[in-house]
């Protein structure tokens, strides 16, 4: 899906469940879709300034934290950053793979195999939270 495509996909996701996609927050998701893998918030902010001026932290922080809550990125604790989720509001917990050469950013299905980590932390009586569990390594391509 092109990123226009997207963003079309992602207003018409928001507006279904009652949400709007602003245009500040659609220029946020823009920015992050222009970006190649794991995308920090600080790049966000910066481009944010370059195209509009004056921008604050607090802005980018809220336009992304409502992305996340819509289900359009997925952020990636381990890494400190944002990826794009390509099919909207995952019901699963995913396994994201991170090339460390050419910065490649895939998401799998990892829930069935999450389960094993999740029995082994409630037999401790510890509950985690719902998240993805990051693997950074070689793409397929870097690795041939």
């Amino acid at each position: 899906m092109s990123p226009d495509d997207y963003l079309v996909a992602a207003e018409r996701y928001c507006e279904a469940r009652g949400s709007k996609l602003t245009a500040l927050r659609r220029q946020v998701l823009a920015l992050v879709l222009s970006q190649p893998g794991v995308v920090k918030a600080y790049q966000v902010l910066a481009d944010l300034q370059r195209e509009r001026g004056a921008a604050a932290p607090p802005t980018v922080y809220r336009a992304l934290d409502f992305l996340v809550e819509q289900g359009l990125l997925h952020r990636v604790d381990a890494l400190n950053g944002f990826i794009v989720c390509p099919h909207f509001e995952c019901a699963h917990e995913g396994l994201i793979l991170v090339c460390e050469r050419c910065g490649l950013v895939e998401e799998a299905d990892a829930t069935n195999s999450l389960d094993m980590l999740h029995q082994a932390a409630a037999e401790r009586g510890f509950a985690p939270r719902r998240q993805n569990l990051v693997l950074t390594g070689t793409c397929k391509e870097c690795h041939a």
